[in-house]
Parts: C-alpha cells; structure tokens; sequence
C-alpha cells in the first residue's frame, strides 16, 4: 500500500497539487490504520486522520529548504 505514496518534493515532483498531498495521506492512513474503507463508525476519525495528515505533509512541504548550502572554504 505504501509504495503508491510518491516523494512530493523537488527535484522528484513539481507542481504538486492539493490532491496529490491529499492522495498521500490517504495512502499513509490506509496503511497506519490497516483499513482500506473504515467502517461507517471509523469513518468520521478515517477522514479527520486523512485531513490532519494532508494538513502536516503540506507543512512540511512548505518548510523543507532544499539545495545545498555553500561550503565554508578554509581559509589560508
């Protein structure tokens, strides 16, 4: 089930949309919760769970600092 959960941040996608961060935290609370459809009584804690995951990971997305940091040349 986990496999189908792409890396979402530069250089291994682009443009990624709120469905796609969405789609991701469907996946991981599939596999957390070992549900692929939660019962009528999961389902209200299913969404929040999926909700709050898409909330995290879009943070995290919007935080991460990519690219290298200059190296600190010594000095002679």
């Amino acid at each position: 089930m986990c496999r189908s959960i792409k890396t979402l941040r530069e250089p291994y996608a682009s443009d990624v949309t709120d469905e796609d961060v969405r789609a991701a935290a469907l996946q991981y609370v599939r596999k957390v919760s070992g549900f692929r459809s939660p019962s009528a009584r999961n389902a209200e804690a299913f969404d929040r769970a999926v909700d709050a995951v898409a909330v995290a990971t879009r943070a995290l997305l919007d935080d991460l600092q990519l690219g290298r940091l200059p190296r600190e040349h010594p000095r002679a």
